[in-house]
């Protein structure tokens, strides 16, 4: 692999600045479109190249309909939804006028369309509508569900439909191709006459629509050499030469040019030394071969086993060319180790969409968790009315909900995103008679799914692997002990637990003692592979392990643990479950940061999933590789039960990390409603691994440009554990006098970060693509020695 310095990009003084951001489309209705009118409209070009302009249901959602949108019990409006003919973003009336950008919502921040009454809203307010006239449109992030209601069954599946075909177009689209989609839908929006003819005024308008900053003698005279008619109009083949111009990236060309010598193209032996100077793993003639049969976009070229700049950079931009280890994408990892061997995506306080003092509980909230890739989650058991328990945060005002309705939403969602283990962590505060009805709900409603009984008779105390317990969910919760047949042992109550920090050991049984509760034989004996155990000591225990115990604490008593005794911690972890949830003192719903308690090896360490922030930016990084499955086998170092790692004390640095930051493209508009607003961004690199990794380094920030932007910095990193390291790429807007404002990041493990000149694909604070911004950048690792 070579290291070598990037070149400078080579800028005319008059070149100009661009400003980073992608501004919401107009929250003006647009004209309906009709089919004999459709693709001479720059508009209707964009839905034209993704094959759909003459498709039914398109063409329906192009017309609009009147939905009823649902919200209570008694609040049901006719609302107008149109698609627009970007074919990327729905427009919808509201009864106050919003900002423009607050009438739309994009069709690649949707996660789910659901028929019927499949969601928790329809399900308790849509009575009064047939099934098939409903649908549920389900974003990421923490956008609520929107609940419709059709004027009839055909026009609910025409939404369905075409929605479904708008996504899986989508999804199925070239970076290269989102670029070119993106910059045809603002042309739109920009000819303002629509006569698909670009003034120099409406180019202005464009430019100022995507954030470049470009003086008007520089802009006309660009205008100017795409007007070839001479007549003060771009139209045709005149506007295709200006976005080229506007979209040129002359970093990548010089680098293909470096390659391909005078002949402009990259053979497959050239595009072979390109690969192994990326420090591509296995790169063949063969594989160069292939890449160019992939992305070569002419046809000659491709016959001649040839590879033009426009094929080199659809490469660049594909997920071939990103970051991110494609290979790591699925499942790679050895899935046959025991439970305790892995670190597995948990949540805490599921049930909740917002804060834990006064925020709503929801069934959705263990949807978007399990969509997410969430293995673990929690239950917060009251005795509830009717005799069925119910889940809340006990002693606040969140709302409720029945536990056998989410019982119901684990059988029904709980493999959707992942076939691996999950665990259902019980927080019981029910009296005997409600936990014999929970224990009946689990038994009746999960039926086979549920482990009730070790899978090994001959070995009950040795952890399965995940690959055993496929499709199977497992019960977190006390367990009775053989003997006692009356059921008195305290119960899991978490959250009060942390209160108890190390006061005299009287105080702390006289505690213990007040809050005593019973525990009914029918919940107990759901309790197989994760047997509650408050963790108070690290302090050796006689007898053998208790690989079914299942270790719970705060954060606090975790950060004890590591600090106080490292080692012991993690050798305990290596046989053993151990779950960290929040401080009950973070009202807010606050996470803390997940990778102190993954230095140590905590498999469980819970976050609250409704919160985003950079802790959230963590767990998704941490859990985006293998598949999203969930679960991440543990570095060797965290899995020997006599291994010397301690995360307090890891030894001298033995890797390089080398990050040359070098451009940004087309990054997002944070004010849509002010033209005039341009991002001043700035790219921050962040290390979070053991505490003598942890570290970050930032760029200079570049005035008022976010479309082209470019650093050409180098930032640098020495590492001890690289096996633990998580690399956060963050872009900000600087801000001389407050805090910078989140642009966006993406975050992954260093073993999956590729080496050489590579994209990473932003995400938005709530994790939603923001495509097609991207960051440019050439990476380089060097090791200096073997692990730990």
């Amino acid at each position: 692999m070579l290291c070598g310095s990037w070149r400078r990009c080579r800028r005319s003084p008059e070149e100009p600045r661009v400003s980073a951001q992608v501004s919401a489309p107009l929250a003006l209705p647009p004209s309906p479109a009709s089919p004999d009118s459709g693709t001479k409209r720059p508009g209707l070009r964009a839905l034209k190249k993704m094959g759909l302009t003459e498709d039914e249901d398109i063409q329906a959602m192009l017309r609009g309909s009147r939905l009823l949108k649902i919200r209570s019990r008694t609040w049901h409006k006719e609302r107008l939804y149109r698609l627009q003919e970007d074919g990327l973003s729905v427009w919808f009336q509201r009864r106050i006028p919003h900002a423009p950008s607050q009438h739309i919502f994009f069709v690649q921040h949707i996660e789910a369309v659901r028929e019927g009454h499949q969601s928790e809203g329809l399900r308790r307010f849509g009575g009064a509508y047939a099934p098939a006239r409903c649908l549920t449109i389900v974003f990421k992030g923490r956008r609520k569900n929107l609940d419709l209601a059709a004027p009839t069954a055909e026009e609910a599946q025409r939404w369905v439909r075409g929605l479904a075909k708008l996504r899986e177009r989508l999804d199925a689209m070239s970076q290269r191709e989102r670029l070119d989609h993106w910059i045809w839908s603002y042309l739109h929006r920009a000819d303002s006459d629509q006569d698909s003819k670009m003034s120099f005024k409406e180019i202005k308008s464009l430019l100022r629509m995507v954030n470049v900053d470009m003086n008007d003698m520089y802009a006309y005279r660009l205008f100017k050499e795409c007007d070839h008619s001479n007549n003060e109009h771009l139209e045709g083949a005149e506007i295709e030469a200006f976005l080229r111009r506007l979209l040129k990236r002359p970093e990548l060309e010089e680098i293909f040019h470096r390659y391909s010598g005078e002949d402009r193209v990259l053979s497959a032996s050239e595009l072979l030394e390109f690969l192994e100077d990326q420090g591509e793993d296995g790169a063949t003639l063969a594989c160069a071969r292939k890449l160019i049969q992939t992305y070569e976009l002419n046809e000659t070229a491709k016959q001649h086993e040839l590879l033009t700049l426009d094929g080199f950079i659809m490469y660049l931009l594909s997920p071939e060319g990103a970051a991110l280890n494609m290979a790591h994408t699925c499942v790679f990892q050895d899935m046959n180790q025991p439970l305790a061997h892995y670190f597995i995506s948990s949540s805490h306080n599921t049930y909740l969409t917002d804060s834990q003092i006064g925020g709503p509980s929801s069934t959705e909230a263990y949807i978007r968790a399990f969509a997410q890739g969430c293995r673990c989650v929690e239950l917060d058991c009251w005795e509830g009315p009717g005799g069925e328990p119910i889940i809340y945060h006990g002693h606040t005002l969140t709302t409720k909900i029945l536990f056998q309705d989410v019982i119901q939403v684990v059988h029904d969602h709980a493999f959707k995103s992942s076939p691996y283990p999950v665990i259902l962590s019980l927080e019981n505060h029910c009296g005997l008679e409600q936990q014999a009805v929970m224990a009946r709900h689990l038994r009746n409603i999960l039926g086979d799914m549920l482990v009730t009984q070790a899978l090994d008779s001959h070995n009950p105390e040795e952890l399965p692997s995940p690959e055993q317990l496929k499709g199977r969910v497992l019960v977190k919760g006390k367990k009775l002990p053989a003997r006692q047949e009356d059921g008195r042992v305290l119960s899991d109550r978490e959250d009060e637990d942390e209160e108890e920090e190390e006061s005299e050991e009287a105080l702390e049984v006289a505690e213990q003692s007040r809050r005593a509760k019973p525990i009914s034989p029918e919940l107990s004996a759901l309790a197989v592979y994760c047997c509650a155990a408050r963790l108070r000591t690290l302090d050796p225990r006689p007898g053998p392990p208790q690989p079914c115990n299942i270790g719970s604490l705060s954060e606090r008593k975790a950060r004890k643990f590591t600090r106080e005794a490292g080692n012991s911690f993690v050798r305990l972890n290596t046989q053993q479950l151990t779950r960290v949830y929040p401080m009950g003192l973070r009202m807010n719903s606050a996470n803390y940061n997940p990778q102190e308690m993954w230095n140590s090896g905590c498999q469980l360490v819970a976050l609250n999933f409704q919160t985003p922030g950079y802790e959230m930016d963590l767990n998704t990084g941490r859990f985006l590789i293998n598949g999203q499955c969930g679960y991440v086998l543990k570095p060797a170092h965290l899995r020997q039960c006599d291994t010397t790692f301690d995360p307090e004390y890891p030894g001298p640095p033995r890797t390089t990390l080398t990050v040359q930051v070098l451009t940004a493209q087309q990054l997002p508009k944070l004010n849509a409603e002010k033209p005039s607003s341009i991002v001043d961004p700035l790219v921050r690199v962040e290390i979070h691994g053991v505490p003598a990794d942890c570290a970050h380094k930032e760029t200079d920030y570049v005035l008022n440009n976010g479309f082209n932007p470019c650093w050409e910095q180098t930032l640098q990193f020495q590492l001890r554990v690289p096996e633990l390291v998580l690399v956060r790429f963050v872009v900000e807007d600087y801000d001389a006098t407050s805090p910078n404002d989140f642009v966006g990041q993406f975050t992954l493990p260093l073993n999956s970060l590729k080496q050489g000149y590579r994209h990473i694909h932003l995400l938005s604070k709530d994790g939603a693509s923001l495509s097609p911004a991207t960051l440019f950048v050439h990476i380089c690792i060097q090791n200096s020695r073997g692990p730990p």
